[in-house]
């Protein structure tokens, strides 16, 4: 049994698979609450389908790009499970979920996040030669730069699509398909899907290693200046030589 674990954004959900099938999910949108809401999500569908956290044999987590304290808090979850039933831990990335659902339509997929400040993560995935791969690196970009950016006859897709969809409608109706978002379950199926083939070909990653992929430093991360000590006396201090 495979249990699915994604906290990149907002739509926070879980989700368990077992050959090649769900067996159910649970979504749900987050205020900035995820530590308090996935570990009962979780207890919460296992009870639904009767299971036990013993048995789950596979954990799979959505890697980021997305916020960097809702991205901690499902590696933390995965982890933990991870080395307490001694599972293998398999992550992908959330805009390579996004864009699996389009994959077998031989044109180029361009997912998109929305990251705030008016910019969004996004990257392009391409079936060729009936192998999946990422065609370009994820980047940061404004809408602009990302319209211009895009390869003639893109999917455009992903939860950023929610936002910016009438306006990339607008700028791109002859460049490109803008679909509607589906929702936060497509993208919890995309990555059981994938972690479950992933898993077929023995490519675990290291439980110990595996970090969130955040794409953009946190603004708080930024140090603050060394402050300056001096040590001794102040020569015009009473008792200074």
């Amino acid at each position: 049994m495979l249990l699915a674990i994604d906290t990149s954004t907002r739509y926070a959900g879980v989700l368990l698979w077992k050959d090649g099938q769900q067996i159910a999910s649970r979504s749900w949108y987050s205020r900035q609450s995820h530590t308090k809401e996935l570990l009962p999500a979780i207890d919460g569908i296992l009870k639904d389908a009767a299971l036990k956290p013993a048995d789950l044999t596979t954990i799979a987590i959505a890697l980021g790009p997305g916020g960097f304290s809702a991205l901690r808090v499902g590696m933390s979850a995965a982890k933990g499970f991870c080395l307490a039933l001694d599972t293998p831990l398999i992550g992908i990335s959330t805009l390579e979920m996004e864009a699996w659902p389009y994959a077998n339509l031989g044109l180029p997929v361009c997912p998109i996040l929305d990251i705030g400040r008016g910019e969004v993560a996004w990257a392009i995935y391409q079936s060729s030669d009936a192998a999946w791969r990422q065609a370009r690196e994820p980047e940061i970009a404004s809408l602009p730069d990302f319209s211009r950016s895009i390869p003639q006859g893109s999917i455009i897709c992903g939860e950023g699509i929610s936002i910016y969809g009438a306006e990339l409608r607008q700028a791109l109706s002859e460049k490109a398909v803008v679909v509607e978002y589906p929702g936060p379950n497509v993208r919890l199926w995309a990555l059981a899907k994938l972690a479950s083939e992933r898993l077929a070909q023995d490519k675990a990653d290291d439980a110990a290693t595996l970090q969130p992929f955040y794409l953009r430093r946190p603004t708080i991360t930024k140090a603050n200046p060394p402050i300056k000590v001096k040590f001794g006396l102040d020569p015009k201090m009473p008792g200074a030589h």
